[in-house]
């Protein structure tokens, strides 16, 4: 049986607009995992050595618009250019507020992606060479990695996260 690769046979194995609402499924429950944390654990709480949640949220935030405006225009910026500390909103109510900017940028740069861009192999950020989808999958991934993070954050306050299956 011959195998053929994906970027060869150019096939999607789902639509865009159903990978978009996969994505923005993940980043409303991460919006909601936000909503939940205490201000005043929000910025300093760690465990284990852990990086404070807000942080994590930067990273998410840092890596989403220059990552959605990389798979649409083929130019990346470089990930030593990413400060995930420098522009970070001080209170839970402004870290919000950035992620809806961020989650309505991805919005209205989404549609300009087209299929075969995702086919495509490039250096996202400078050093990770991969199909664009591939690229796109790992943002995904590290965002419910570090949910995963903020979880056990809230469940060491005595929080209960939300359920991963509702996005």
């Amino acid at each position: 049986m011959k195998t053929e690769s994906v970027a060869a046979s150019q096939e999607l194995f789902i639509s865009t607009e159903a990978m978009l609402a996969h994505w923005q499924g993940h980043r409303n429950l991460t919006r909601r995992t936000i909503e939940l944390f205490p201000e005043d654990k929000l910025f300093d709480y760690s465990i284990g050595g852990m990086r404070p949640f807000a942080q994590l949220v930067m990273e998410m935030i840092d890596i989403a618009v220059p990552g959605v405006k990389g798979l649409a225009s083929g130019e990346w910026e470089k990930v030593e250019e990413f400060d995930h500390t420098k522009s970070m909103p001080t209170t839970k109510e402004g870290l919000l507020e950035l992620w809806d900017k961020v989650t309505q940028v991805i919005d209205e740069t989404w549609p300009s992606i087209t299929s075969e861009r995702f086919q495509k192999v490039e250096v996202a950020f400078g050093q990770y060479e991969n199909s664009n989808y591939a690229t796109l999958l790992y943002f995904v991934d590290n965002e419910i990695h570090h949910r995963g993070q903020g979880y056990v954050y809230l469940r060491s306050l005595g929080i209960e996260p939300p359920f991963f299956w509702e996005r």
